[in-house]
């Protein structure tokens, strides 16, 4: 099956189901099958021929499904966009994916103006001055002609920031993201009755693949909100009667220390409550259970790389094993921990996390050699290591990768370290993280001033502020005389995390 037909099968077997509600509107299967196939005309009214490149970057808007859909029916592949990028950023990933479309929420019009790639602007959601918008185009579009694809042709490009500061493209087959909604399906025993909330980016690789394919799969609702406002996160469950969410954990923290009447709201209607990006401790579990009335939480371990799947720690272990990412791989996905690449990792060792899944990517877009270095006889290699309890459970013990992980986003330190090295006055730098009761980990960016030049946080701020998105921007500066080195000239990023733990 391809993603054309998903929602085409669900069109046909619940029309009048809503499929999406956004802002109280309810949007039905019929409704969306017969807008995306409109989008999909346009797209060909446009030129966009079967494995052409769709840049998608919006908010959690109804613009971003249609678009979505629309492209799938085309035959093309869709790249969704991180709507918090700059302008350099998106640039990078238009170019690189060599996209002949680029589709933006409005209100990122200031993004789009500046953007240097050659390549078609349309704005959609709201209107932007001095460009065509998607919704009054749709009503004008061709029928479109019906294209025939195949399960192994490519779905979507997910861009993931990578070690060497340049975001690689995941490609992800129709089958690859089908398989990452139903192993979520089986996973969490989603049915037609379930209602998600989506208050998460869309264009992330969860829940796009694991949650809003997984509960169209079934037939469900996915309600969505813009962006995510623990005010608004709330006020959508109590409205919506929503039965699960997935979010990282500062979504669930936020809500319980900045909402004052909190306990005011009816969250008796959700089911089950999901959570990734970072652990969350035991004494924190206790007490979102307690606030949240509801003990069913699960936390989430996958990577974008892989579908996202991975593992699970069910509800019964959250508290027992906290910080623990669960003890085996979810159904279509298997794990080990390996202490070498021949040697798997026994109870008390430390390896790295391989995985193996029908929702795993082809590889990198044009990065043989990135491919080749990820992949051992089919096998994913994470760059995660993990702890292995008596058990079998596993726990996150460090990142061969040296990714920070702050309130959800993925931030590589080289990359971070690459703008802010730009600037004159600074001689070296290296980019860790340090943790932070809220976000699990915070972006920290240890500098060493060039000779007589005195540096601040603020003014580096300012001088990165328009190249790198604000959840990649360091919330701690210290500035050194020297950072310690090894033999070979590497700085040893583990004596300074040690230091400033």
């Amino acid at each position: 099956m391809h993603l054309s037909e998903l929602i085409d099968m669900t069109a046909g077997k619940n029309p009048d189901k809503d499929c999406v509600r956004i802002g109280g509107k309810g949007y039905s299967y019929k409704t969306i099958k017969e807008l995306s196939d409109k989008a999909a005309g346009l797209f060909q009214d446009q030129g966009i021929k079967r494995g052409d490149k769709v840049a998608i970057m919006s908010q959690n808007t109804l613009g971003f499904i249609l678009a979505f859909f629309g492209t799938q029916k085309a035959g093309a592949t869709a790249v969704p966009i991180n709507h918090k990028l700059m302008p350099p950023e998106v640039d990078y990933i238009l170019e690189h994916s060599e996209s002949k479309i680029f589709l933006f929420d409005g209100s990122l019009a200031e993004i789009a103006a500046k953007l240097s790639t050659k390549v078609k602007m349309i704005c959609m959601d709201s209107p932007a001055e001095g460009f065509e918008q998607f919704e009054p185009l749709l009503d004008t579009a061709s029928p479109f002609s019906p294209v025939e694809v195949s399960d192994e042709d490519i779905a979507e490009i997910l861009y993931t920031s990578g070690t060497t500061g340049k975001p690689k493209g995941c490609l992800h087959t129709h089958r690859n993201v089908i398989m990452a909604g139903i192993t979520m399906v089986i996973a969490i025993k989603f049915t037609e009755n379930d209602r998600i909330l989506i208050a998460m980016p869309i264009w992330h690789s969860s829940p796009l693949n694991n949650w809003f394919i997984g509960i169209t799969y079934v037939g469900g609702t996915t309600v969505m909100i813009r962006e995510y406002h623990p005010l608004h996160f709330l006020q959508a469950i109590q409205e919506e009667k929503c039965t699960a969410f997935f979010g990282a954990p500062i979504a669930f923290i936020m809500p319980v220390q900045m909402i004052p009447n909190f306990d005011e709201f009816d969250l008796s209607s959700v089911r089950v409550w999901m959570y990734g990006g970072g652990p969350i401790p035991a004494d924190t579990a206790l007490t979102l259970m307690k606030k949240y009335k509801n003990e069913n939480f699960y936390q989430c371990y996958g990577m974008t790389e892989t579908g996202p799947t991975g593992t699970v720690l069910f509800p019964r272990d959250q508290v027992r094993k906290a910080g623990s990412i669960g003890r085996e791989g979810l159904p279509g996905c298997d794990v080990k921990v390996m202490k070498t690449d021949i040697e798997p990792a026994k109870p008390g060792d430390v390896g790295e996390i391989w995985l193996k899944a029908d929702s795993m990517m082809k590889g990198y877009y044009k990065n043989s050699e990135a491919t080749a270095e990820a992949f051992k006889e089919g096998w994913y290699k994470s760059g995660d290591v993990a702890r292995v309890d008596e058990e079998g459970y596993m726990f996150i013990a460090d990142r061969t990768k040296d990714m920070i992980v702050t309130g959800g986003e993925n931030v590589y330190s080289k990359e971070v370290e690459d703008v802010i090295g730009t600037h004159p006055d600074v001689a070296e730098v290296a980019v860790i993280a340090i943790p932070h009761p809220e976000w699990g980990e915070t972006v920290g960016a240890i500098v060493v001033p060039a000779k007589d030049k005195e540096l601040t946080g603020d003014l580096l701020n300012s001088f990165i502020a328009d190249k790198l998105a604000k959840f990649k921007i360091p919330k701690i500066y210290k500035f050194v005389d020297e950072l310690p080195h090894t033999a070979s000239g590497k700085v040893m990023k583990y004596k300074l995390r040690e230091e400033y733990k």
